[in-house]
């Protein structure tokens, strides 16, 4: 079996997707090949090949700034070049925007949002959540040429094999990055803060918090873990906090080692995009909010109590 791998970089630094989907891309087996393109390779093609596998390198100006258009018919020239049985990208914001437009170019089947991938035979099948988390089902290829598969970010967490991989410098035809778009300029989301997506903690608040002045609790604990932060819609609706911080069926969808959900009364809309999590803990005064259904830990209290001794004492620990 040949699988190619999308690497995602910004600025010419990879996203821990990238490391991502060669795991999942190790757990079927067979030769594994990555495509990687920025506006400049050298290193992060390094890092890539370091991990054992063969990284094609497309390096080229306008390459530098994310374009669907450009990448999708680069990485299709490969796939024809190469044939390749599976191709395994990201469901980030990116991952989304692209992998639907190369399955199609390329006239493949696809799985989107996956969390596993498992060897059933010669054929592959890709796990995937539906009805907001509470079913799962596998997705099959049974049409010829590759299956396209896009992974959820933080679904394969162990630490890749280091190796001793190839790098192929490839030649960027120009004819395939002759794209209609142009980026004029670019506003980092995060200011600094730790990506919601990628964080390995949590801290997200919901209309429990009650006003706007104390969100500042939420951003003290999650400074406090080195943490992400997060909120529901209810309290972005309000305008206390960005749309960027949103987590659910309309938000962003999160799979962090540790989520604290406070204040958040776990309407389902908001529990499709953080109920795999590994461990979750509610903080809620309400004994029957639905959040405590999920909750690996609960604590039913008043947050405005409880949220200040737990920073205290998480200061305290790590300090």
């Amino acid at each position: 079996m040949k699988i190619l791998t999308i690497a995602e970089q910004k600025d010419n630094q990879l996203a821990n997707i990238s490391f991502e989907t060669i795991l999942a891309a190790r757990s079927l087996g067979g030769d594994i090949m990555t495509a990687l393109m920025a506006g400049d390779t050298a290193a992060a093609a390094g890092q890539l090949s370091a991990k054992g596998v063969k990284v094609f390198a497309f390096a080229h100006d306008t390459l530098k700034d994310f374009h669907d258009e450009a990448y999708a018919q680069i990485l299709k020239s490969l796939i024809d070049r190469e044939q390749p049985d599976v191709v395994i990208g990201s469901a980030t914001f990116y991952g989304k925007a692209m992998m639907g437009r190369l399955a199609a170019l390329c006239d493949g089947a696809m799985a989107s949002d996956c969390t596993a991938l498992t060897l059933d035979g010669d054929a592959v099948s890709a796990l995937r959540p539906a009805y907001g988390g509470n079913v799962f089902y596998t997705v099959q290829n049974n049409r010829p040429g590759p299956f396209f598969v896009s992974l959820r970010p933080k679904a394969f967490l162990e630490a890749t094999d280091e190796g001793s991989g190839e790098i192929v410098d490839e030649n960027v035809d120009d004819t395939l990055v002759a794209v209609k778009a142009k980026v004029t300029g670019r506003v980092s989301e995060t200011g600094g803060r730790v990506n919601l997506t990628e964080a390995d903690i949590v801290v997200a608040a919901g209309r429990g918090i009650r006003a706007e002045e104390n969100f500042k609790m939420i951003e003290e604990m999650a400074e406090t873990l080195g943490a992400a932060v997060g909120a529901s819609r209810a309290i972005v609706d309000a305008g206390w906090v960005p749309y960027l911080y949103q987590v659910g069926q309309t938000g962003k969808t999160v799979n962090p080692k540790l989520y604290f959900a406070i204040g958040i009364s776990g309407a389902v809309q908001h529990l499709v995009g953080m109920r795999s999590s590994k461990t979750i803990v509610a903080i809620n005064r309400d004994k029957d909010a639905p959040i405590f259904n999920i909750a690996n830990y609960g604590v039913v209290g008043d947050l405005f109590e409880i949220l200040p001794a737990l920073t205290a004492k998480l200061k305290e620990v790590m300090n």
